[in-house]
């Protein structure tokens, strides 16, 4: 299911959906905002960190997450669903973030090489 008001461009034999402004701008609101982000791995041991998004209708994104500022990112409305991917760094090395809306809240993971995981997590609007 594909959200109100996009428009596809065809191009050959393939078309991809074209989000015109207006619409991109709403959007966009679903994910702009402030998240707590839940980074738990003990259940009886809560671990949270903030997470903001800032969508812009050219497709990037900016903010920050885990105490740190999104150095760079893109956001997509697609397939049904809109999701942020985004780059962070802890100084050491960069950590790769990909989160999708889900409902009112939004489910994502983070790789980071250097440290050798990969961690999934979920976030509720603050």
């Amino acid at each position: 299911m594909l959200a109100a008001g996009l428009v596809f461009l065809v191009t050959g034999c393939v078309s991809q959906p074209v989000v015109p402004a207006g619409v991109a701008a709403g959007v966009a609101e679903t994910l702009n905002g402030r998240w707590t982000v839940d980074l738990s791995t003990n259940p009886d041991e809560p671990y949270t960190k903030a997470m903001e998004l800032k969508l812009s209708a050219d497709g990037t994104v900016t903010g920050s997450f885990y105490d740190s500022e999104i150095l760079a990112g893109r956001w997509k409305a697609d397939r049904g669903r809109t999701c942020v991917s985004f780059r962070t760094t802890d100084g050491a090395g960069p950590y790769h973030s990909s989160a999708c809306l889900v409902g009112t809240g939004v489910s994502g993971q983070t790789w980071a090489e250097h440290r050798n995981f990969l961690f999934n997590w979920n976030a509720v609007r603050e």
